[in-house]
């Protein structure tokens, strides 16, 4: 069985970080693991011995989401944000903040969902405040954290992939 591939970073402006992963999977699967609460659950819940306390995504315009995970040390980390554009299964665009606020104020998440014989490319264009807070992004392990998450979406999209014709 195929799977993604492994994402790449680049900063193609001061403020901007892009993510790009493909996904061996139609992009309306992948659009509705971003979406819907159970599925995101399935995937976005953290590293090993984390769990996800709260799951909340309202998906239309104007929609608010809600995530926090707790680490075994029992610390929680929460973020949440608004919807600011969907367009189903091509775009969804979303202002988040982190709890702990360490991007330094919202970030603007673009998610462009393109897919091509059966593979979803999905392209994550982050725009933070400032170069600061883009570069404070950048130095902690965000990267490996999404690769993390992403290889369990492989899963589940292999997993819903199996239910269809």
């Amino acid at each position: 069985m195929a799977f993604g591939g492994p994402l790449t970073v680049t900063t193609p402006e001061d403020t901007q970080i892009v993510i790009t992963r493909q996904f061996d999977a139609p992009r309306h699967l992948v659009f509705a693991c971003y979406t819907q609460p159970a599925l995101i659950r399935r995937w976005l819940n953290g590293a090993d011995g984390w769990i996800m306390t709260v799951c909340e995504f309202d998906a239309k315009v104007g929609g608010k989401y809600r995530y926090e995970w707790k680490a075994p040390s029992g610390y929680v980390m929460g973020m949440g944000g608004v919807v600011r554009e969907i367009h189903p299964v091509e775009r969804l665009v979303s202002a988040e903040v982190f709890d702990d606020d360490w991007t330094g104020g919202e970030t603007v998440s673009t998610l462009i969902f393109d897919e091509k014989s059966g593979r979803t490319t999905l392209v994550n264009t982050l725009n933070y405040s400032s170069k600061e807070a883009r570069d404070g992004a950048l130095a902690t392990p965000m990267a490996d954290g999404m690769e993390f998450g992403y290889s369990k979406l492989d899963t589940v999209l292999a997993e819903l992939g199996k239910g269809q014709a």
